[in-house]
């Protein structure tokens, strides 16, 4: 169809903001021009801001994260931010590096598995507390806060109960700290999108990794430019649904 001057208007302003447009974005524009108005200024607020608390770069790798984690799978957004992510500097290596940190998300099934499995034993009378742990569990447990920084309680039944477990994940979760290049803040932030994110909503691990970032520097300016990013998510009811519409709607006009 041909754009209204208003329609035409909001989509230079968005290209010219946030650098794509897409048929999504063209179907909305076509069924409502306010609400992508809307959203335009919704999703702008960390690219309006002069200058930024995060860089482009730092900006697109959260995208990515919030996009690319198992509790959403959103393609569409995957590859628009890995592009806008090369075209802002970051490597294939970098990108590679937050879908590694990314792939952690499944630990919380154990996360919060565990505790709940412990809770219930002690309720049935199939535990009495705690076990000591052994010097294989002792060194795990060592291991993990040397080369993450951090020890947190909801590891403690993990590591008791499923050594194994806890062993396999430690080397899984750690390659990105053992051979990435990202500075310690954002491997946190990246973390925080993710468990942040309307998807999963994590609040035992968005607090711990809000201490985290903090300790290694990040500013709460930078959080909450975070926080801006994941907040964004719920558009893809939209994005995916828009075109849908407007083509069924389409045949039967």
């Amino acid at each position: 169809m041909t754009l209204t001057d208003e329609q035409q208007a909001i989509k230079d302003e968005f290209v010219r903001v946030r650098g794509t447009w897409g048929e999504p974005w063209e179907r909305m524009l076509e069924l409502d021009p306010a609400f992508v108005r809307a959203y335009l200024d919704f999703s702008a607020v960390p690219w309006r801001r002069s200058p930024g608390a995060l860089s482009p770069k730092v900006r697109e790798l959260l995208y990515i994260a919030v996009d690319a984690a198992a509790t959403h799978l959103y393609t569409p957004g995957v590859r628009q931010h890995v592009a806008a992510a090369l075209d802002a500097g970051a490597t294939p290596q970098e990108i590679m590096e937050v879908l590694e940190l990314t792939s952690t998300l499944g630990i919380h099934a154990a996360n919060i598995g565990v505790p709940l499995l412990v809770e219930v034993l002690t309720e049935e009378g199939l535990r009495d507390g705690p076990a000591p742990l052994d010097e294989r569990q002792e060194q795990l447990k060592a291991e993990f806060t040397k080369t993450r920084g951090y020890w947190h309680t909801f590891w403690d039944e993990i590591l008791e109960l499923d050594p194994d477990l806890f062993e396999a994940y430690v080397a899984f979760s750690s390659v990105p700290w053992h051979t990435g290049t990202l500075e310690p803040k954002v491997k946190e932030l990246v973390y925080c999108a993710f468990d942040a994110s309307a998807t999963h909503l994590y609040v035992p691990g968005l607090k711990l990794h809000l201490r985290n970032a903090l300790g290694h520097g990040a500013s709460v300016a930078e959080i909450l430019e975070m926080f801006e990013i994941a907040s964004v998510v719920g558009i893809h009811a939209a994005t995916t649904a828009a075109p849908i519409l407007a083509e069924l709607a389409e045949q039967r006009s």
